[in-house]
């Protein structure tokens, strides 16, 4: 006689994390304000990420979505959309260069002028030790927009303005100044946590979308010794 297999066994519920904050929220997006190193979405070695919170955030059975994305180790405004439709349209607004990014930086160095343009295509390159973007002619066109806030000791705090969305734009972009940012391992050598925010994002649709997220505790000294005051 056959022995029944057992059925398989469940996987455990997740754990109860507190959600990120909201930044913003209507019955079409919210906005969580992401912290350093919780990933947008589930990777190959598991773990909570973002995608963790979707049944926290809408009980419908065809959503939530990331609306975009951030690198694990950005903290700051990330857009979800709660409806397919508002999905659609923001990603319209994305890919079109219409949504409004605003990135604060502390790097390593600081820029020569006070405001710039850096226009440099990018392309995804792998190799031994995994991939990276690099700057190379015939690359995806990638343009940011740059401005010193501060400075002391080395360190620079940039506002930046991504005028497409490249993956890791910011960060190679920074880097292609001479001013890294700081604890940035991939593309600055750096150690420790990578000083790089989504402060600001705004959709003008209607009604429009838009959010301001806080500076982190892992920013603050840093930027604080560049001039920030936290008053804003």
């Amino acid at each position: 006689m056959n022995a029944r297999r057992a059925p398989p066994l469940a996987p455990p519920p997740p754990p109860q994390l507190p959600l990120p904050p909201v930044l913003f929220a209507d019955n079409r997006f919210v906005v969580l304000d992401k912290p350093a190193g919780l990933p947008a979405h589930p990777g190959p070695r598991g773990g909570p990420s973002v995608e963790s919170f979707f049944p926290r955030l809408s009980r419908r059975r065809d959503g939530p979505w990331l609306a975009h994305r951030l690198d694990a180790d950005t903290a700051g405004c990330l857009l979800i959309a709660l409806r397919r439709a508002a999905l659609i349209e923001a990603q319209r607004h994305f890919a079109e260069g219409r949504a409004h990014k605003i990135y604060w930086a502390v790097v390593a160095g600081v820029p020569d002028g006070d405001t710039g343009t850096i226009d440099a295509p990018l392309v995804r390159r792998s190799g031994p030790g995994g991939w990276r973007m690099e700057i190379a002619p015939g690359g995806q066109p990638a343009v940011t927009l740059w401005r010193l806030r501060g400075a002391a000791g080395g360190l620079a705090w940039l506002e930046l303005s991504p005028r497409t969305g490249r993956t890791h734009q910011v960060r190679v972009h920074c880097a292609s100044l001479g001013c890294p940012v700081l604890g940035d391992p991939l593309y600055g050598g750096g150690q420790g946590r990578l000083h790089l925010l989504a402060r600001a994002l705004r959709l003008d649709l209607d009604p429009p979308v838009a959010a301001v997220a806080p500076v982190p505790p892992h920013m603050r000294d840093a930027m604080a010794r560049c001039g920030w005051d936290g008053t804003e």
